[in-house]
């Protein structure tokens, strides 16, 4: 029953070290700097201009892959 567990929380950790993927990391990249871009700005419409394409990059980013590594993408945009 313990190798059981033991080989069961092995996949488990595989399968999420899985998840990440270089296109992934790239998007959250992308998506970091926008949204730090839009943090900066003065500008409330440009700011949520950024968030928004923001955003766009992570979604993109989670349905390239048909959804397999990003059930959903949270909204990034604190301007709502």
């Amino acid at each position: 029953m313990k190798l059981r567990t033991v080989a069961f929380a092995a996949i488990a950790a595989l399968s999420l070290a899985a998840c990440s993927s270089k296109q992934d990391q790239a998007a959250e990249q992308k998506a970091d700097a926008l949204e730090q871009q839009a943090a900066s700005t003065p500008n409330e419409s440009q700011e949520k201009a950024l968030n928004a394409q923001a955003d766009a990059v992570e979604q993109q980013a989670g349905n390239a892959d048909g959804g397999a590594t990003t059930a959903n993408t949270p909204d990034t945009s604190p301007s709502k």
